[in-house]
């Protein structure tokens, strides 16, 4: 079985961002599969069959915008290819993504470490030095770039970087019915409720300046959301349940000792 397999999700005709993201692979000698993303931005929302507004407003107090929904779907099908491989773990990359380090190498020193400590791990999110309520398990140097796995309690967002566990995606394309979150949100939500989310610190990965193709629309897509009145309400309970959560399992972690 392969160890890592290495996919990109990338727009099609988004030519100069493939390049980029192509060139800064091709220098650590990385190999990947490019996936072709899912363009939402103009999706008519009403004939999405998975899509659960009336959950969205109750979660996030808000609707959800059509260049979300092709950034889950994108997941998505990148976890379906993931799972009809026989690579062991995913590395998914969107194509703003900027690693600092050669991330598949400090993968390979880590995931060992990580199955020691946590062999149910699902979900890591390397992408994103945001980081809150962590447990820190050990420390690495790649190329110069020094840092920290931790246990992620508080699952950090976006989702330029993550990489999945065979179970992890499994799991995510197994128990998706209906979306009522950014693709980030939900793995907050799923992650840090599951107890097995893990992150670096500082990120081996960070993103360049340009703006999400995937996410951005014609220009007013973000200003297409649909705020309900209690929105300022729900996100900040939102946020108070996760951190509980998340807190409550960082009080009852402990590591494994390495055999």
């Amino acid at each position: 079985m392969q160890s890592i397999e290495t996919y990109l999700i990338n727009l099609d005709g988004s030519n100069e961002r493939l390049l980029a993201i192509s060139e800064r692979l091709d220098a650590f000698g990385i190999a990947y599969e490019r996936i072709s993303a899912v363009d939402g931005r103009r999706l008519d929302l009403s004939t999405v069959a998975d899509y659960d507004l009336a959950h969205a407003e109750r979660y996030m107090g808000r609707s959800l915008v059509g260049g979300e929904i092709g950034c889950y779907h994108s997941h998505l099908k990148v976890a379906k290819r993931f799972l009809q491989s026989d690579a062991r773990y995913a590395l998914v990359l969107e194509d703003d993504a900027l690693p600092l380090c050669n991330p598949v190498e400090l993968l390979e020193s880590a995931l060992a470490d990580l199955e020691a400590i946590d062999p149910d791990w699902l979900l890591m999110n390397i992408g994103n030095n945001k980081l809150k309520i962590a447990t820190p398990l050990g420390r690495y140097t790649i190329g110069g770039h020094q840092c920290e796995l931790v246990a992620a309690h508080y699952f950090p967002m976006t989702t330029s970087a993550i990489v999945w566990s065979r179970e992890g995606a499994r799991l995510f394309v197994e128990q998706h019915q209906k979306m009522f979150a950014p693709v980030d949100n939900y793995f907050r939500y799923w992650i840090t409720r599951s107890g097995h989310g893990y992150s670096f610190s500082p990120a081996p990965v960070t993103t360049t300046e340009a703006a999400s193709q995937i996410l951005a629309g014609s220009g007013r897509e973000r200003k297409s959301y649909k705020r309900k009145w209690f929105y300022g309400l729900t996100k900040q309970r939102r946020l108070m349940q996760d951190k509980l959560i998340a807190w409550n399992h960082k009080r009852r972690f402990r590591r494994l000792d390495k055999k």
